[in-house]
């Protein structure tokens, strides 16, 4: 028996390491394209990119590593099915049962692993790279613009372009918020950056364009003002600031203190015991799938590999899909974190368990 075990192992190796390799590739890819924009149009650093870029190999393991566990689980159980090997194994008087305990301790040791993951790795991934990314316009101040979108880098402002090429903005408009009376507006047609040396500090020069400017008889009311040339300064010192820490920026023990801190503000800690659950039940998704891939290859034994894995990856989206819907339940607090967050684990446990049930009558 043990030679059988290390047998379906070293069958699901293969398969598990080329299907984590492709799916981490494709989905790095997605993002590839906006990191070679940092380079070829920001200027931004090699070293810094290729940081941030490996820090979103992390964030993508939890993904890839649980679907990679099943598309091996199916096609090598898929292969030994078609060649009529689980056939022989059975004739033998060997149970199903035990073909899936390998498999059962494999998936808790990935969960484990997952779980170290998502409370230690995963955190630091996500907080790390929204740190180099705030910081990196202090080094190159084009970085932080992106055009179609509010920019809310520089201190006092916010900003809006429609278009970028080079170094030239084009049909700017920016907001300055008043502590004491209505927003000021600014808006023009072409605009560029100057860094000025030694100071957390840019140069910003707009051209044609207009300004509401404050009626000094009035403070709270401003006047239009028309300009061909306008040079305002933008304070780059908010960026050098510790980075604020979103749900998926925090471990376990600190999202626990902020929960507990928020229940004594009587305030509803919803988000917060999302993610706290989340983190620990979608750690089980190796585990999960493993047991529902198994019977899935073993009960349909006739395909290709190309359907193997599509089914796969059907059955991979509709656990996702179900994890993201239980997530949206919790935080709307329709149901209770702690129940609705294992609820994706549970079904699925349930299908695997009727379905294994199926594959030894």
């Amino acid at each position: 028996m043990k030679i059988i075990r290390s047998y379906i192992l070293q069958e699901c190796l293969v398969p598990f390491f080329m299907a984590l390799l492709v799916l981490t590739c494709v989905f790095l890819l997605g993002n590839l394209i906006q990191l070679a924009n940092l380079v070829i149009n920001k200027g931004v650093g090699l070293a810094t990119v290729g940081n941030i870029f490996l820090l979103l190999i992390p964030v993508l393991l939890e993904y890839t590593l649980p679907i990679s566990c099943l598309i091996s689980v199916i096609l090598t159980f898929s292969r030994l099915s078609t060649d009529n090997e689980i056939l022989a194994l059975r004739t033998s008087g060997i149970h199903l049962s035990r073909l899936l305990a390998p498999l059962v301790i494999v998936g808790l040791v990935f969960s484990l692993f997952l779980f170290i993951l998502n409370d230690r790795i995963i955190p630091y991934a996500y907080y790390k790279q929204k740190d180099l990314l705030k910081n990196l316009g202090v080094e190159n101040p084009t970085a932080l613009l992106e055009p179609g979108v509010f920019i809310n880098s520089f201190q006092g402002h916010i900003i809006f372009i429609h278009r970028i090429e080079d170094n030239n903005l084009y049909n700017i408009t920016i907001y300055q918020p008043q502590k004491n009376g209505p927003t000021r507006t600014i808006i023009a047609k072409k605009g560029e950056f100057t860094r000025v040396p030694d100071k957390d500090q840019i140069k910003l020069k707009l051209i044609d364009g207009t300004s509401d400017e404050p009626n000094l008889k009035n403070p709270e009311s401003f006047y239009k003002l028309n300009f061909k040339s306008y040079f305002m300064t933008l304070d780059l010192s908010q960026t050098k600031k510790v980075v604020e820490k979103k749900p998926k920026s925090m471990p376990l023990s600190e999202l626990k203190q902020e929960i507990e801190k928020l229940e004594r503000l009587f305030v509803d800690p919803a988000r917060l015991q999302t993610e706290y659950y989340r983190k620990i039940s979608f750690s089980f998704a190796p585990l999960a799938l493993i047991l529902l891939g198994f019977p899935l290859a073993v009960i349909t034994n006739k395909r290709e590999k190309s359907a193997n894995v599509v089914l796969a990856i059907i059955c991979a989206t509709c656990y996702y899909l179900l994890f993201l819907g239980c997530e949206a339940l919790s935080v709307q607090s329709v149901f209770p974190p702690i129940f609705i967050m294992w609820a994706p684990n549970l079904i699925s446990l349930t299908v695997a368990g009727f379905l294994n049930y199926q594959c030894a009558s």
